[in-house]
């Protein structure tokens, strides 16, 4: 798990698939079957988790931002597309 921005408004964190623990070893506990990020809009409170295709999309995302530097207001307005697909209130346990 990678936080990859942080700010006031929206947190991102790239989860990864995770077939082996740090010593090689299969993990026998739940996993990841593949990538992805979760967006927590800390406004509204609430989360998307991106995966599959989604995840490839914003992935190409991060990408560009590597090639381009981006402002922070260009990322929170990327980041706000997003939060429309939030609908899981964050749950802290």
């Amino acid at each position: 798990m990678n936080v990859l921005y942080d700010s006031e408004s929206f947190s991102v964190t790239h989860l990864l698939a995770d077939t082996h623990t740090e010593t090689g070893v299969a993990n026998p506990g739940p996993m990841l079957v593949r990538h992805g990020f979760e967006i927590v809009d800390k406004r509204s409170g609430k989360e998307v988790y991106l995966d599959g295709s989604w995840a490839e999309l914003f992935q190409q995302q991060i990408n560009a931002w590597q090639q381009s530097s981006p402002t922070q207001e260009e990322v929170e307005d990327t980041l706000e597309s997003y939060s429309g697909l939030a609908q899981n209130p964050v749950v802290v346990h």
